[in-house]
Order: C-alpha cells, then sequence, then structure tokens
C-alpha cells in the first residue's frame, strides 16, 4: 500500500538546524511532485517547498527563501528538507505530499518541529 513516512523532527534552538526525510512507498516515486507543507495549531496548512519529479524545479515559500533546501534521491524514494536558521515560527507539524497530473496525491502522517529556546 501507499505510504509516506516523514521523520527527522524534534526540538531545536532558534538558529538550529533539522534535516527532514520522507520515504516513499507502493507508488511510482519517480513521477510525482513531491512537497513538504506544515501546520502550526490554529493555522491553515501551508506549502513550504515542492521539487519536480526530477528534481531540477524547486519553488519555495518566501517565508523560507534561503534558509530551507528540497531535495530527492529517485533511487532511493526519498524526499528531503534541509532547515537553517531555524525561526520560532518554523514551529509545525511538517508533511510530505506526493503529487501527480494534479489530481492524485498522497499525504504523510506528518512530523512535530519544535523551534523554541
Amino acid at each position: 500500500q501507499v505510504q509516506l513516512v516523514e521523520s527527522g523532527g524534534g526540538l531545536v534552538q532558534p538558529g538550529g538546524s533539522l534535516r527532514l526525510s520522507c520515504a516513499a512507498s507502493g507508488f511510482t516515486f519517480s513521477i510525482y511532485v513531491m512537497s513538504w507543507y506544515r501546520q502550526a495549531p490554529g493555522k491553515e496548512r501551508e506549502l513550504v517547498a515542492s521539487i519536480g519529479s526530477l528534481g531540477s524545479n524547486t519553488n519555495y515559500a518566501n517565508s523560507v527563501k534561503g534558509r530551507f533546501t528540497i531535495s530527492r534521491d529517485n533511487a532511493k524514494n526519498m524526499v528531503y528538507l534541509q532547515m537553517n536558521s531555524l525561526k520560532p515560527e518554523d514551529t509545525a507539524v511538517y508533511y510530505c505530499k506526493a503529487l501527480r497530473n494534479g489530481q492524485q496525491y498522497y499525504w504523510g502522517q506528518g512530523t512535530q518541529v519544535t523551534v523554541s529556546s
């Protein structure tokens, strides 16, 4: 069955770094656009970053540009989010999403990121 399993979240101090990973299985990973979303308490889920199926096209939310980097390894069915210079406002549950043709999509269960001193 289809699975997206996020890992790498945790508690980090402001200015610190974390690397999130998302392991995919049960579908043809290499043809899907992969994205990271996040949802903070009381807020709507928002797009953080996305990467094209071949890894050549990336997009970022303005709030994370220059601090976060999305990447993927199609040989390992993995997508990553390197997060640097973390701020308290980055605190949220981070979700991995796979999307194909703008219609077929899958979500992971999320991983908590807390930025606090």
